[in-house]
């Protein structure tokens, strides 16, 4: 078995892993009765929490089934995701965003001969391949009145570094008037074009 996930939900942090507590140990006695193993140092614990103070949850205590204490994690990492404790979604853009920029630099390579690949095309590379990383599940944390000033903003950062290699101007040159010459919107703009098909 792989990828198993226990939820808990209370206002108090004891009671929540009393309860992790108790559903791992049932799960371990079952699956030792089948002849399985749990394999406790690949076990995760994470909390989410709503409150804007420090946050420093206690540690899971397996100690009475002979095992380490699992102590929290910061982030949760699941198929393509990486969760925070408050589902700010912080560094799953920064994720994405530096993949889209290590693309971007590899991909000046493709113009630095004599015979490179056009504006064109490289416009086409960038909404083809490079876009499709950045916006990768967009949809978790885009939506109606969602905080997301940080996210276009390492997003504008992103397509700024795409447009000076598409059309090999300055770095110096204005944001809009390189986009518009390129003929790309503006990030925010084509959020909100994706998210209202994607609600379709």
């Amino acid at each position: 078995m792989n990828d198993s996930l226990f939820i808990s939900q209370s206002n108090s942090i004891d009671i929540s892993n009393s309860c992790l507590y108790c559903s791992y140990n049932v799960l371990t006695n079952l699956l030792e009765k089948f002849g399985l193993v749990v394999k406790h140092s690949k076990t995760e614990i994470f909390h989410f929490n709503r409150s804007h103070g420090v946050f420093n949850p206690p540690p899971l205590n397996l100690s009475p089934l002979e095992e380490n204490i699992l102590l929290s994690s910061n982030t949760w990492k699941y198929p393509g995701f990486i969760f925070d404790r408050k589902l700010t979604f912080h560094q799953h853009v920064d994720f994405y965003m530096n993949k889209a920029i290590s693309m971007v630099t590899c991909m000046k390579l493709l113009g630095n001969s004599s015979r490179g690949i056009n504006p064109l095309q490289k416009r086409l590379l960038y909404r083809s391949c490079i876009l499709l990383i950045a916006l990768y599940r967009f949809q978790l944390w885009f939506y109606n009145h969602a905080p997301i000033a940080y996210h276009m903003k390492i997003l504008n950062k992103m397509q700024r570094h795409a447009v000076i290699w598409i059309l090999g101007a300055f770095k110096t040159s204005p944001s809009y008037g390189v986009k518009a010459i390129a003929g790309l919107i503006p990030i925010k703009l084509h959020f909100q074009k994706l998210g209202g098909r994607s609600q379709l």
